[in-house]
């Protein structure tokens, strides 16, 4: 994606945080001739020789899985905060823009099966399970209904490139970066919300 480089996140630490926060993301890539995205989480991860990867599944009956291939180039997005920026805002004239949040990842993809996909699926499952009152473990699951993984593909993204955009209003001055805060922060729009605590974070 185009980033201007003001706005360009050259913190991988911030930005693996960002994918882990942010892990329902979109799988692109070309099938039946056009581009084809799939709303999944993908959850960052590693191999056992330090290899970073994402890892998901989608359902047979999506024509994207048959269009997934070993070694194919893919693009995941991952989505954050966002908001309108009003220009009314600033002392000064200028046009409207919007602040957002946002990482690209292309990467080779490897198809899984097996103990694999099971391991893929109970790193998923315990991830979001973590939290509730009687979580569920994919190791308690009857043989039945395990069975439900003939429905699906799974796989893993080698990372082979990371596009990472934080567009917070960096070109602005103090002043008027503490106007866009403080206008963000009176709204009730949780985006417009987050977008102000990530641009106090940005400019301690």
């Amino acid at each position: 994606m185009y980033i201007d480089d003001q706005y360009r996140n050259n913190d991988p630490e911030a930005i693996r945080s960002f994918i882990r926060e942010n892990s329902f993301g979109i799988l692109i890539n070309q099938t039946d001739g056009k581009p084809w995205g799939t709303h999944i989480p993908l959850e960052l991860d590693y191999q056992a020789d330090g290899t970073e990867i994402l890892h998901g599944h989608i359902a047979k009956a999506n024509p994207q899985s048959g269009s997934l291939q070993n070694g194919d180039t893919v693009l995941a997005i991952f989505n954050g905060p966002h908001s309108y920026i009003s220009s009314s805002w600033y002392d000064h004239e200028n046009v409207p823009t919007w602040n957002y949040i946002a990482v690209h990842i292309y990467g080779t993809i490897r198809i899984i099966e097996g103990a694999a996909l099971v391991s893929s699926l109970k790193k998923l499952v315990d991830k979001y399970e973590a939290t509730s009152g009687n979580p569920t473990r994919i190791e308690d699951l009857s043989d039945k209904t395990m069975r439900q993984l003939n429905g699906i593909i799974g796989f893993e993204i080698t990372i082979t490139e990371i596009q990472a955009v934080h567009k917070l209003s960096q070109n602005r001055d103090n002043k008027n970066y503490s106007a866009i805060i403080d206008r963000l922060e009176a709204q009730k729009d949780p985006n417009a919300i987050s977008i102000a605590c990530e641009m106090r974070k940005n400019r301690k």
